[in-house]
């Protein structure tokens, strides 16, 4: 059997799928499925990237003789980066959730308003973004020592082949990328502080990047090329939407939501920087138009502590009881940046409900009820904006990844948006990855609209339609 094989890196998990193509529909397997989060250490939090790259060579490894591997894809989540000096890693790479990131905003800023940053690089202000990140490390010091800076999935890349390069859809979300040009601004760079001669050569989706290392292809038991997909996890999670027309919206929902269109051009707008729009790359040069919202970690990150104190309920189990609440449902911002840091989430939020004059969730249940229903306005309300943004009234949602399975967020956001919701598929990242890859292996042939077709055909969809409900705060 000939398939290629998709490294899918998560926030909170990682896998190693094969997928192969049969009659214009992807068969896919999870070989291996891994844990991930953030590792504190005594300066902050990180990513324990090294031991990822671990789990990846065993994925591997555990495929088989029996399966004729074409090639490997590797996507990640965007913005964080790891410095090498003579091919050697610095350290591990640090979270997105660490503190360390507002002094690099107040140094970028100090020097360029972001109302001057936004129609350079085209991107939303996220504290977490690379460019207020590469802001904050210490050029006089260890990090001054670098030659090299790649993100997540390029330094998995470069540790499959010995090669160095950037993929864009994932550069994309640095901050210092020219959003008119796609190339690296040496001006956005200058705010940093780092040398741009960090920055390795770009590459797209669907170029070779190189082939598996002697050394690898010894221990994982065969030889393969590695090809750049549409490494940030949410370009290749859009690809494999099943847009039905150019005026549908999406909705990668995981840890994060991102919510938006896919459009021909950025928008660069006043109304776009007020909003908190942002303009990504994705597969074939087309932009991601979108907005984050906090998302499926708010929920997890609760339900990590109601299971911490002995509470055995499942995510699975408090939504199904949370579909039969009749109660009062508070809402509240996911946005606010206190929802930010891991902890104790139930604590934050009901905080956060007491300080604006809100009920306060009595129980486990009411709070999941509260956490879908502000995340379900919220996802509304974005893609109302960007629809606004847009110059026009999107006809309906394309929601993909583990929040497709959530069927209150799906028919709560199906009743505040007034369009129907298209759920699924769950694996959307990874079918994004494989669709890439076998588009370059010429397994399959066409446009985005033509891959977007095999996605469909792939996946087990639902539509929810607009109904209404009654009880909220």
């Amino acid at each position: 059997m000939s398939a290629v094989v998709a490294v899918d890196l998560g926030a909170t998990s990682g896998r190693v799928i094969t997928g192969a193509v049969q009659g214009g529909v992807i068969h896919h397997e999870v070989v291996t499925r891994f844990p991930n989060g953030p590792v504190e250490s005594s300066d902050g939090l990180h990513w324990d990237i090294t031991g990822l790259f671990g789990h990846i060579r065993r994925g591997l490894a555990a495929i088989g003789s029996s399966t004729d591997v074409v090639s490997i894809g590797v996507d990640s989540w965007a913005v964080d980066y790891g410095l090498l000096r003579q091919g050697e890693l610095l350290n591990e790479p640090f979270h997105y959730r660490d503190a360390r990131t507002a002094r690099g905003v107040e140094s970028v800023h100090s020097q360029m308003p972001f109302e001057e940053i936004f129609p350079k690089n085209g991107l939303q202000f996220l504290t977490i973004n690379s460019l207020y990140q590469l802001a904050a490390e210490d050029w006089l010091g260890e990090a001054g020592t670098a030659d090299q800076l790649l993100l997540v999935p390029d330094l998995i890349n470069y540790w499959l082949t010995g090669n160095s390069y950037l993929e864009s859809t994932n550069a994309s979300t640095t901050g210092v990328i020219d959003i008119s040009t796609g190339l690296i601004s040496a001006e956005l760079v200058s705010l940093t502080g780092a040398p741009a001669s960090l920055f390795a050569p770009l590459t797209s989706p669907g170029q070779q990047v190189g082939s598996l290392t002697p050394s690898l292809t010894q221990e994982v038991g065969f030889s393969t090329s590695v090809v750049a997909v549409g490494s940030h996890d949410t370009a290749s999670a859009v690809l494999a939407s099943p847009l039905t027309s150019h005026e549908s919206a999406y909705i990668s929902c995981g840890t994060w939501g991102l919510v938006g269109l896919e459009l021909d051009t950025p928008i660069v707008t006043d109304a776009a920087r007020s909003a908190n729009f942002t303009n990504e790359r994705g597969v074939d040069d087309r932009i991601r138009f979108l907005h984050n919202v906090m998302g499926l970690w708010l929920l997890n990150e609760s339900v990590r502590h109601w299971q911490e104190a002995g509470d055995a309920r499942t995510v699975k189990d408090l939504l199904r009881q949370a579909q039969d609440y009749e109660g009062v449902i508070s809402v509240f911002d996911v946005n606010d940046p206190v929802f930010m840091p891991p902890g104790d989430m139930p604590r934050k939020i009901s905080e956060w409900l007491s300080d604006h004059d809100q009920p306060v969730p009595q129980g486990e249940v009411a709070m999941v009820a509260s956490i879908v229903e502000s995340l379900a306005l919220a996802f509304a309300d974005a893609v109302r904006v960007a629809g606004a943004l847009a110059g026009f009234s999107p006809r309906d949602i394309s929601l993909v990844g583990g929040g497709s399975l959530n069927e209150l967020l799906c028919q709560r956001l199906a009743d505040h948006s007034g369009i129907p919701v298209i759920a699924g598929p769950v694996e959307a990242t990874a079918l994004g990855n494989i669709l890439v890859q076998a588009r370059t292996a010429g397994l399959i042939q066409g446009d985005l609209d033509a891959l977007r077709a095999v996605s469909r055909a792939s996946s087990t969809l639902r539509t929810y339609t607009p109904i209404t409900r009654k009880g909220i705060g």
